[in-house]
């Protein structure tokens, strides 16, 4: 069955790809694999995945301790400093830090070069983390001068909503502040991480390099405790 979500993914981010004139080797998909066991990592890694993203520390380093694969770990929660030894070095990407505090503590741990996203919130939704679009390029030139890191691009996740639709003034904006901070910074920032299983399509036709699907590969995911 994951094997077979996969796959469909597979094809509508090929499809989603070609509508906006992409090549879709330019979009990573990120199986996100939070709260489901290990097995079912496996299975999706047999069926091709390559890149899977966590939320919670201590669940993904359980996870690499138990799963004896070449795989892409991505960190995509929000991560408290104290936090930070169980991820640096041991992920391929950062995709919400939101502090040159958190950048710091990745920097000393990481053992080498620790890539990141800054995480932006351009909802304006106080539940979630992230910067606001008028401090992105403050924050964003402390992160530049941190040791041992090297920032990637941005992440964003819009509010909830029905409609995939809704999602794109969100996208449109995320890029548009990665084009701007590009060119203040003068550093490639080739990442732009958004889209989930309900929008990823309008976050590809955005110019998205990583979507975060979970649902749609995983199903349901099991409730926690």
């Amino acid at each position: 069955m994951i094997a077979d979500r996969w796959r469909a993914v597979q094809a509508k981010v090929a499809a989603a790809c070609d509508r906006a004139g992409r090549a879709a080797s330019e979009v990573t998909i990120v199986a996100v694999s939070k709260t489901h066991p290990a097995s079912a990592v496996r299975e999706a890694e047999a069926a091709g995945a390559t890149d899977f993203g966590e939320n919670y520390a201590q669940e993904l380093a359980t996870k690499q301790a138990e799963l004896d694969l070449d795989l892409r770990w991505h960190y995509i929660g929000r991560l408290q400093r104290n936090k930070a030894k169980l991820v640096a070095g041991k992920v391929v990407l950062v995709h919400a830090v939101e502090t040159t505090d958190l950048a710091q503590e990745l920097g000393k741990r990481a053992g080498g070069v620790q890539p990141i996203l800054l995480a932006v919130n351009l909802g304006g939704e106080a539940t979630k983390g992230g910067v606001t679009g008028d401090n992105a390029l403050a924050i964003a030139r402390g992160l530049v001068a941190t040791a041992n890191i090297r920032l990637d691009g941005l992440m964003t996740m819009p509010p909830p909503a029905e409609d995939p639709e809704a999602s794109r003034p969100i996208f449109e904006q995320l890029r548009a502040l990665r084009d701007r901070l590009r060119d203040a910074l003068g550093v490639p920032l080739p990442v732009l991480s958004m889209g989930m299983s309900g929008d990823y399509e309008v976050a590809i036709a955005c110019g998205a390099t990583h979507v975060r699907i979970g649902t749609a590969i995983f199903g349901t995911r099991p409730p926690v405790g």
